[in-house]
């Protein structure tokens, strides 16, 4: 367990701590590690953001044979004490820091687990690449076109294990549904919807810019997005409704019911994408992203229509989220709970509900922690190359929307033919942060 790594070499500069800006380090500057993949090895975690899905990622890693945390990075020091007492309390002690730089520095972490807002997911993806780490990296991989596609390089290049959390690719209902739509029974799929109505979402009320709470280092939880005073309303889960961040529930929960589809009609990019909505539901909340979106993509042989809402329930066939095969003869409806199929007249049989079997998110966890211990990234359910096409997809959609404009994608170049939409291709960094080169 102990096999010596080289040190993590940095530059001077990159080290200065409690300094107002903290620039990135060019991914190039980082020298690849060796890593440890023998089936006996203990593993040991790194969590990088700890508030949300990160702290629900470490405990179903954590119910896997082996699997030891060692190490926690929040900004927020009120949730890092405080998720730090709850892994005492398991006989787990850890180190904890507030720069992630610092905890990649640890020979000792094998695995990082990368819980932040969105847009810190590529940079911190590839510098733990970079650093001789395994990646779990929560969806959406990446808050922009040019970073899913960074991502996608940087795993290429450092040949690290990196899982993405669209854990609904270990779910067996979910794989036994994309089976029955690949056998050809439903007849020609003309369209697929997907959707997700949120009723428990309500309006983000209007905060006056303040102070950020005692314990809360704001700069770096800023990082490369842009500087703007401190608000309550973008800070932890608020973040995703603000386009500095994240995406709405086109990201949120498209990458989820999006990834399903494409799964199922083995589809990767559309021809042309459109998209209508705006703020409908809730128009003079603080919120930036559309909570009423309907965007409708065009691939060569059928539609993919996706539709989310905000204070609505009842989505598509009664249900708050899910995807829909609707072929010819019969149509597959799939979401969390199960599947079912109707079929159109007699051309087909029936399938009656086939239910979720649970802890689809743990056989998540024991899909990547199989792959690291084997040394083979081809057998992980999400790889970073699956959700990277997945997220640019639930981008185009999203640029759609900012641009008003019917967008054709060119094949041959990946690019729009819109110059509108070229310029919303690449998160802006900002504050000393550029985006990793890996040379």
């Amino acid at each position: 367990m102990n096999n010596p790594r080289r040190k993590f070499i940095r530059t001077s500069g990159s080290l200065l701590l409690g300094t107002a800006v903290l620039p990135a380090i060019g991914s190039e500057l980082l020298p690849a590690y060796p890593f440890r993949t023998g089936a006996a090895d203990r593993l040991n975690v790194g969590v990088i953001g700890v508030n949300g899905m990160g702290w629900s990622d470490l405990q179903a890693i954590l119910k896997i044979d082996g699997v030891k945390c060692i190490a926690l990075c929040d900004v927020d020091d009120n949730v890092l004490k405080r998720r730090a007492a709850e892994l005492e309390k398991m006989n787990m002690p850890v180190k904890t820091y507030s720069d992630y730089r610092k905890l990649l520095e640890n020979k000792d972490v094998d695995i990082v687990i990368i819980g932040t807002p969105d847009h810190w997911h590529c940079l911190i993806m590839v510098e733990a690449c970079a650093a001789g780490k395994h990646v779990y990296v929560e969806k959406p991989c990446g808050n922009s076109i040019t970073e899913c596609r960074i991502m996608e390089a940087a795993q290429q290049k450092y040949k690290s294990i990196v899982q993405v959390g669209q854990w609904q690719r270990s779910a067996p209902h979910f794989q036994d549904a994309i089976e029955f739509v690949h056998s050809g029974k439903l007849g020609n799929i003309r369209t697929v919807k997907s959707w997700a109505y949120m009723g428990w979402m309500k309006p983000v009320p209007i905060k006056p810019d303040g102070p950020a709470p005692e314990g809360v280092d704001y700069t770096r939880w800023l990082g490369p997005a842009t500087n703007r005073p401190f608000n309550g309303n973008r800070f932890h889960f608020n973040f995703r409704w603000f386009w500095d961040y994240a995406g709405g529930l086109m990201t949120d929960w498209g990458v989820h019911m999006i990834d399903y589809a494409l799964l199922g009609m083995k589809a990767g990019f559309p021809k042309q994408v459109m998209a209508s909505g705006g703020k409908m539901a809730y128009p003079d909340d603080a919120s930036e992203t559309p909570d009423t979106l309907t965007a409708i993509f065009e691939y060569e042989k059928f539609n993919l229509v996706w539709e989310h809402a905000t204070g609505i329930d009842l989505g598509p066939y009664g249900l708050t989220h899910g995807t829909a095969f609707i072929g010819n003869n019969g149509t597959l409806v799939l979401n969390r709970e199960g599947w079912y199929v109707t079929a159109e007249e007699d051309k087909m049989a029936p399938v009656p509900m086939q239910k979720d079997q649970g802890n689809s998110l743990v056989r998540h966890m024991q899909n990547f922690v199989d792959a690291i211990r084997a040394g083979n990234g081809s057998t992980l359910h999400t790889p970073i190359q699956e959700a990277s096409k997945t997220a640019q997809v639930c981008q185009l959609g999203n640029i759609a929307f900012r641009t008003r404009e019917k967008l054709s994608w060119n094949t041959a170049t990946n690019s729009f033919d819109s110059k509108a939409a070229k310029e919303l291709m690449t998160a802006g960094y900002h504050n000393g942060y550029t985006l990793p080169k890996l040379g």
